[in-house]
């Protein structure tokens, strides 16, 4: 729709998965790249929507990459496998619970799985929608 992504949907909340695939790949090869660099030293990943989004979906493909993430307002919209690596990492999520772009459910979901993998979960939700609040 015009807008910059880290990859294509077909629609909203519709994610075109090879491209997803793709660039999940591309990211976490970037990532093991900048990893092997700096041996050592914890890695954080931040990101809020789209970019919160391509994270998740390193999280889940490569739970090894991150020692801690910070998700603001994911939208997973599929049921990822189980990611067993997760246990012990740290990952703050957050949300709108009014969110008209990433769906409550589908973010409840996404921590529920997060926390189901054995990860160190931390939340913040609100009451609003997209937009990023000062609690969080």
């Amino acid at each position: 729709m015009g807008a910059a992504r880290f990859f294509r949907r077909t629609g909203e909340r519709v994610y075109d998965m090879a491209d997803l695939a793709r660039a999940t790949d591309k990211l976490a090869s970037y990532v093991e790249g900048f990893r092997a660099q700096h041996p050592g030293r914890p890695l954080r990943g931040f990101g809020y929507s789209n970019g919160a989004n391509i994270l998740a979906s390193v999280m889940i493909a490569r739970p090894d990459l991150f020692d801690r993430l910070g998700l603001l307002h994911p939208l997973i919209p599929w049921q990822p496998a189980p990611a067993p690596d997760l246990k012990g990492r740290q990952v703050l999520i957050t949300a709108g619970r009014n969110d008209p772009i990433c769906p409550w459910p589908l973010t409840e979901r996404l921590a529920d799985w997060t926390r189901a993998q054995g990860a160190l979960l931390a939340t913040s939700y609100h009451d609003g929608g997209h937009q990023i609040r000062r609690e969080e």
